[in-house]
């Protein structure tokens, strides 16, 4: 469904992935875990090309784009990979002077010129999956932090992406309110929607994520099942990881 295969991404001098390789399969859910700066949300913006890798290629199902140094890839590429994924965003991203609903109808409009009308039946639709619909005409600004990015989750699901790629989702949200979109997802994830996620958030990851990938400086320490991964590590680095979120997530809970 979707491949990455050494994927190298440079910041001027600076390497921050290391000839990266990742299947995700369709229907499944993958976390991407790891210390702040080790790669994994340069490695998810890779995958829609917010970021253009250095070197490597990307596949998502029939679309395919390789890379090298100093090349130039078509815009007219990047769209066609780009129109594959949803993203959502840490801070939501939503637009302050669109409604919630205008919100999940711009791109449909704008972008792939849909009528209105269309539009607008496909977004109170993906309103009422994310228990948004009563919010339909709200302005962002009048939301909670769990209420935007329920919005953003639906207004990314708009195009009926193949994938949706999630930037911590989470972290900028206290607990309860995280919970809000924690159980959307994994409602999206029950009924088989693919999903990369990068994340912090332990729970979220062990919940949603059948796969989990964790990096460090740029490369993949360890990769496996979720449950194996979170639960019985096998690298002493993926352990010393796992042991300092699970002490942040009970140090979060005991201050609720």
């Amino acid at each position: 469904m979707i491949s990455l295969t050494n994927i190298e991404k440079r910041f001027g001098d600076n390497l921050v992935l290391k000839g990266v390789t990742v299947a995700i399969a369709e229907g499944s859910v993958t976390a991407l875990v790891g210390p702040s700066g080790g790669g994994k949300s340069t490695l998810l913006r890779c995958i829609n090309l917010l970021e253009i890798p250095t070197s490597g290629t990307v596949r998502i199902g029939d679309e395919t784009l390789e890379f090298r140094p100093g090349g130039k890839v078509p815009a007219a590429d990047i769209r066609r990979l780009r129109l594959q994924t949803g993203m959502v965003f840490q801070n939501f991203q939503l637009f302050p002077h669109r409604t919630a609903i205008e919100n999940v109808m711009e791109g449909l409009v704008t972008v792939l010129k849909w009528s209105p009308q269309k539009a607008h039946e496909r977004a109170l639709a993906l309103l009422e999956k994310v228990g948004m619909v009563h919010k339909a005409d709200a302005w962002p600004a009048t939301l909670s932090g769990g209420q935007q990015q329920r919005v953003a989750i639906a207004r990314a699901l708009a195009p009926s992406p193949k994938v949706l790629l999630c930037d911590e989702p989470t972290s900028a949200l206290d607990p309860e309110l995280a919970q809000e979109v924690v159980d959307v997802l994994g409602q999206l994830a029950s009924e088989g929607t693919t999903m990369v996620m990068a994340t912090h958030d332990l729970r979220l990851a062990s919940k949603i994520a059948q796969e989990a990938v964790f990096l460090d400086a740029g490369t993949i320490v360890e990769q496996g099942p979720s449950a194996k991964l979170f639960g019985n590590p096998e690298r002493e680095r993926t352990k010393r990881f796992i042991a300092t979120l699970k002490q942040e997530a009970a140090e979060k809970d005991g201050g609720a």
